[in-house]
């Protein structure tokens, strides 16, 4: 399985009380890996007691791209002269040990939360784009356990992670895990059932299961050539090409079938064309090229 990335800080390493003593290894030396959010407050600083929570909810909502250290500048006078702490709370973000962004006073939350992105985003994603990139081909050379091995531990890091969850549900249709897929499907988070990545997934499901009830291919292109007007012939045979890995000539099937009906079966060979593009990649050949052509025809 792939190694990837940093693993998500502990929880109690996200964010944590500073000193002088340990400002270095806490805070520039950290920041070489991970951006480092500091808040420098006192205790006797009453919008201090409003930022210093709302700073630790971003922090935390962030899941480990952003850490945050909380000096109390009565007990880092040093510090506070060499980063010229005019007044409290001043709140500086560093970056492979420079500070590189920060702000005075009470701020809005969501300017706070728009911060804590900001700085987040300095340090990345941790390697999973690139690990996404890996097991995509992974499973595209075949080896689909591995895929589904590094699909899940990118959703550990990121459960929000659609191109990983769309991935994890291919790589078990891949396996021949279909009930598998399916309950994936169904248990997918309301924020990405939606996605383009689980309906994509969705689609390939969807076929497959048509494709175990497709006939044989010969026998069906006999019975178009016997019967141009067979319209649930013609569907059949489109089903079995897909089935066969013949996509484009299914496409193509398909595409015939609705410039001769397009009403037939309430419009089942649009739908079908559909199912099909959502399976395929964006940016796939065969998918661009039918929906031009589906969409001269619904034009005409």
């Amino acid at each position: 399985m792939l190694e990837f990335g940093q693993s998500p800080a502990p929880a109690d390493d996200l964010i944590k009380d500073g000193t002088e003593a340990t400002f270095m290894a806490d805070v520039v030396e950290a920041s070489q890996e991970t951006p480092v959010i500091v808040d420098f407050w006192a205790p006797w600083c009453g919008p201090c007691k409003t930022l210093g929570p709302q700073l630790e909810a971003a922090v935390t909502a962030a899941k480990g791209r952003v850490k945050m250290v909380k000096i109390d500048v009565d007990q880092a006078q040093q510090i506070a002269q060499q980063l010229r702490i005019q007044s409290i709370p001043t709140v500086y973000a560093f970056h492979k040990g420079q500070p590189v962004d920060g702000f005075q006073g009470a701020v809005p939350e969501s300017e706070i939360k728009a911060f804590v992105e900001r700085v987040a985003d300095m340090g990345g994603d941790g390697g999973l784009a690139e690990a996404i990139e890996a097991a995509e081909q992974m499973l595209e050379e075949g080896e689909a356990l591995d895929a589904a091995q590094t699909f899940a531990a990118i959703l550990g890091e990121d459960p929000s992670s659609a191109p990983a969850y769309g991935g994890m549900i291919r790589a078990h249709i891949a396996l021949g895990e279909l009930d598998r897929a399916a309950e994936l499907i169904a248990e997918a988070p309301d924020a990405l059932k939606s996605s383009a990545e689980v309906e994509a997934a969705s689609a390939q499901l969807a076929l497959l299961n048509q494709a175990a009830e497709a006939g044989p291919l010969d026998e069906l292109r006999a019975a178009v050539a016997a019967n141009p007007a067979d319209m649930q012939a013609r569907f059949d045979l489109a089903t079995a090409q897909h089935a066969a890995g013949d996509i484009e000539d299914a496409v193509e099937t398909l595409l015939e079938m609705f410039r001769a009906d397009r009403d037939w079966n309430d419009g089942a060979a649009k739908a079908q064309l559909f199912t099909i593009f959502d399976a395929l990649k964006p940016n796939d050949a065969i998918a661009l090229n039918g929906r031009r052509k589906l969409a001269s025809m619904i034009l005409a």
